[in-house]
């Protein structure tokens, strides 16, 4: 039981790190006018992704101790 729920967490915290990256790299726009180039981000956006990250580092830990552990 405790490989399946180890292997479970993994993949979900696979899928995870990849929304948070998405969304940290996606955070930011910028465009250039005449020379100048103005750039805005998205803070917010940037902070959700950073917190899907770190669930994802602690979901992975999580599930290789999991799939680690002897029955």
């Amino acid at each position: 039981m405790n490989k399946i729920i180890g292997t479970i967490l993994i993949i979900l915290a696979c899928g995870l790190g990849y929304f948070g990256i998405s969304k940290v790299t996606n955070s930011e726009a910028s465009v250039e006018i005449v020379g100048v180039e103005l750039s805005a981000t998205d803070e917010d956006r940037k902070t959700t992704g950073f917190i899907f990250i770190g669930i994802a580092v602690i979901g992975l830990i999580g599930g290789i101790s999991m799939l680690g552990r002897k029955e």
